[in-house]
């Protein structure tokens, strides 16, 4: 919530409507911003939310997760699928092979079918540690990717640190030159100096506004770069925003084996690496275990229902045969009788308002009085005898791509000491550098203020001053580089250990 209202504050200002951010929906340039400070970690913790490829590496982490949960839940849970229809076959014959059926009243129907599955093999079984490894490996790289953004904002916010530092100057070399400009003038004026000297003073004036404008411009942009790699639309008057951290420059106090093995086990691509390969190594496992025999088990319940849209026919051959045989009861009376047997009771086979309704009530089962089929059960043990050298393949892709992994691991673990020692090395001729540049500005400074006097007093050119004030301008700047060149060299030495050393 903190870093949501700070990109509020810096893009909309204090006065401003607030509105329901939507996850899929851009924000909008505001036409109005106020100044507004943006701190190191406020940029990172922004960056962390709307940086879009961050958000990508991040959205690989749900994946991973329920890969693991889905491993373990084909493993110890089965699987259970439900299944339901309903049909409708009109009158008609069919025929099948040799024999012909018919039907004189169309049929609807209905079914449900219901199985339990589960299976065992060495695949599954090796299932819930590969997807626990290609998850630790998600981690890894989003670790990577959040360790990059960060290093991009760090050097990005110090590039526009810097940038103002350069602008700064400029604008003191433009008040200088306007000093200058009087000076000039003022010696003009009691003929101690000639027109030349104006003129002279005039186009390093203009030359010392033309550097601020594009001092200002840079300055600008390099926030606009900032505001793009943070992920959110920067404000209409960028120049309003200011940066609020400064930071020092101090001697590096690390030791280069203690950086070595910090970045042995905490560099992020290494770990990511690592990862990958632990990955595969199951993979291998996985696909060594399909030579081993698959145990499935499975389950089922079932129904169904048939139901004749017109009852009449049914009713119809039903007092037919209950005529027929009450007929036959009556005939065989009739013989007992004669015999001097008594007869049966033939009322059974008397139809009546009782059966049609029976009739009518054992018709009337669609859609849901199901008439249910027989449990079935089955066990199955397969064994895999010649499968066209399959799985010969997988097995050998397996091997090849863990070995490709580890040779990634050894080749990245180089790349690493390479990258560390160079950076430290470059921290510490960058602090060198530092203090010398330093000398080389107060020497600048003396040499300016020594040539502005002689001018003044009438004793040295104007061109001499001139010359001193391009030695100072180059000296402000070298010194305001080789501060900001310290500052990115730490920050590239943590991006190479994986943690911060401030």
């Amino acid at each position: 919530m903190k870093q949501v209202l700070l990109v509020a504050g810096l893009v909309l200002g204090p006065a401003t409507v607030a509105v329901t951010q939507q996850p899929t929906t851009p924000p909008t340039t505001p036409a109005h911003v106020t100044a507004a400070g943006l701190s190191l970690a406020d940029a990172i913790a922004v960056a962390r939310e709307k940086n879009p490829a961050y958000r990508q590496a991040e959205n690989n982490r749900g994946p991973a997760a329920w890969g693991v949960r889905n491993a373990y839940s084909s493993l110890l849970i089965p699987t259970f699928t439900a299944s339901g229809g309903m049909s409708y076959t009109g009158p008609g014959s069919q025929t099948f092979l040799a024999q012909s059926f018919s039907q004189s009243v169309s049929t609807v129907s209905s079914f449900y079918d219901l199985g339990l599955s589960w299976q065992l093999s060495g695949t599954t079984l090796s299932q819930p540690g590969l997807m626990k490894a290609q998850q630790r490996a998600t981690d890894a790289d989003i670790a990577g990717a959040e360790n990059l953004l960060v290093t991009g904002i760090k050097q990005q916010y110090l590039t526009v640190l810097q940038a103002n530092a350069q602008a700064d100057l400029a604008r003191k070399t433009l008040q200088r030159n306007e000093e200058f400009l009087k000076l000039a003038q003022a010696r003009y004026g009691v003929g101690q100096a000639t027109l030349i000297d104006v003129r002279q003073a005039q186009v390093a004036r203009g030359q010392a506004e033309v550097g601020l404008l594009r001092a200002q411009t840079v300055v600008n942009v390099e926030k606009l770069r900032l505001f793009e790699q943070m992920g959110v639309i920067p404000p209409i008057d960028v120049a309003a925003v200011q940066l609020t951290d400064s930071f020092s420059v101090q001697a590096p106090q690390w030791q280069l084996p203690d950086l070595l093995t910090m970045a042995e086990q905490q560099n992020p691509p290494l770990k990511a690496l690592r990862a990958r390969e632990g990955a595969a190594a199951w993979t291998v496992r996985a696909a060594t275990s399909s030579y081993g025999p698959t145990l499935s088990l499975s389950a089922g319940w079932s129904g169904f229902t048939q139901q004749f849209t017109n009852v009449d026919p049914l009713i119809f051959n039903a007092q037919a045969s209950y005529a027929s045989q009450y007929n036959e009861c009556q005939d065989n009376n009739r013989i007992r009788t004669n015999a001097g047997l008594p007869p049966n009771d033939c009322t059974g086979f008397v139809w009546g308002a009782a059966n049609e309704q029976a009739l009518r009530d054992r018709n009337s089962v669609f859609p849901f009085h199901f008439t249910q089929q027989p449990f079935q059960a089955r066990l199955t043990v397969t064994l895999p005898v010649f499968t066209n050298f399959s799985q010969q393949l997988r097995v050998s892709e397996a091997r090849a791509q863990h070995g490709n992994l580890e040779e990634s691991v050894r080749a990245r673990g180089l790349a690493v000491q390479t990258e560390v020692s160079q950076a430290f090395l470059t921290l510490q001729t960058a602090f060198r550098t530092v203090g010398l540049q330093d000398t080389n500005r107060s020497a600048a400074r003396e040499q300016l203020q020594l040539a502005t006097e002689r001018y003044r007093v009438g004793s040295g050119t104007f061109f001499e001053l001139l010359d001193a004030q391009v030695a100072s301008l180059r000296a402000e700047s070298d010194a305001v580089n080789a501060t900001y060149d310290y500052h990115k060299a730490l920050a590239a030495l943590e991006a190479a250990v994986g943690r911060s050393l401030r």
